[in-house]
């Protein structure tokens, strides 16, 4: 076992290391580079020149790209990103990518050990061709369900994602509202919940962003559901807003309609306590304990009932599941044993084997 390795860890550039508001690819980076750290590595973080963090930054450029409206085109920052990697990648024992594809054809040619955590769905159909060549690639996946539609890829392990113990307070109460947490988009189901809540005549608070390319399933679809007087649109609210909104929380209702990959928002959830009701899609199942840490539901009259049972659930049970499985030091330490078994197959660990 390596006990002190010089890991180079590769963000995507549209966030900084942490975000400052939603992003879930370059929240993780930051907690898994920061524990890294307090666990003794030497890690250096290619992102953006606004990231925040323990480890020694290299800045690929000078701010978040989606905060940099002069950018138009983001290719050429992640491939001159790529190009840094590679100038400096003799000074690693292993390169951790967080972007997908674009450095394939590179790595293969290094002779430094990587591996490439997938962060997103993976039920595209090109993504079939380039991982049929690129099949000598390590992977990591997110979830095991992540890996479904890519059966002859490479995979590695795979690594849930984990949060700091100390990030989001645990609430042993709760409260009387249900909330939903995340993005406004078809695949995320807010009309579900919305709808969930009226069956129950309880209040529904709403705290997500809306993206530009939603905007028009906002106005169109969602918009007309919130003037009931039990819905409250809340809005994209920041990390510190996070612990009162879910804690506050009776439930979170996450009735998805896409394979989600992981999804971030069940384990801060589950951090504060707050049991979730979810749809039995992609993640769910490996992210929830049914009856223990929520409901698991197909249908809507399934998730009416579970949501009216929610406060059943012991928020206790909750926080000791997230701090058992979903907690940063485990996340980091799960890492590292993928790290060391890439390191000791290359012809260069074998050599000090």
């Amino acid at each position: 076992m390596h006990n002190h390795m010089r890991i180079a860890q590769i963000a995507p550039l549209f966030e900084s290391v942490p975000p400052r508001w939603y992003g879930g690819t370059e929240r993780v980076v930051a907690y898994l580079s920061d524990e890294l750290v307090r666990q003794g590595h030497d890690v250096t973080l290619f992102a953006s020149g606004d990231s925040r963090t323990l480890a020694r930054l290299v800045p690929v450029c000078p701010q978040a790209l989606r905060l940099d409206s002069s950018c138009r085109d983001h290719v050429a920052w992640h491939v001159l990103q790529v190009e840094q990697v590679a100038q400096r990648a003799a000074a690693f024992d292993l390169l951790h990518f967080h972007v997908s594809q674009i450095h394939y054809p590179i790595v293969r040619r290094l002779d430094v050990p990587h591996v490439t955590t997938l962060h997103g769905r993976l039920d595209l159909p090109e993504l079939d061709w380039l991982y049929r060549e690129f099949r000598d690639v390590p992977l990591v996946s997110i979830s095991d369900a992540q890996r479904t539609p890519l059966r002859h890829a490479t995979w590695a392990a795979t690594v849930p994602h984990g949060l700091p113990a100390d990030l989001l307070r645990f609430n042993p109460r709760g409260g009387e509202y249900l909330a939903f947490l995340g993005r406004i988009s078809p695949e995320k189901r807010v009309d579900r919940a919305i709808e969930i809540a009226r069956a129950l005549g309880r209040p529904l608070r709403i705290a997500a962003k809306v993206d530009r390319v939603d905007e028009e399933y906002f106005d169109e679809r969602i918009r007309p559901l919130l003037d009931d007087p039990l819905i409250e649109f809340i809005g994209e609210i920041g990390e510190s807003a996070k612990s009162d909104f879910l804690g506050g929380a009776r439930a979170l209702l996450f009735p998805i309609d896409w394979p989600e990959p992981f999804g971030l928002v069940m384990i801060e959830a589950l951090a504060c306590g707050t049991p979730v009701v979810a749809y039995r899609r992609g993640s769910v199942p490996e992210v929830l304990e049914d009856g223990v840490t929520g409901f698991l539901v197909e249908t809507m009259p399934e998730a009416i009932a579970a949501a009216a049972r929610a406060g059943t659930l012991d928020r206790q049970a909750c926080r000791l599941a997230f701090e058992r499985r979903f907690s940063a030091p485990t996340m980091a330490r799960r890492y590292v044993e993928v790290y060391d078994t890439l390191i000791q197959r290359s012809p260069a660990g074998q050599a000090v084997a």
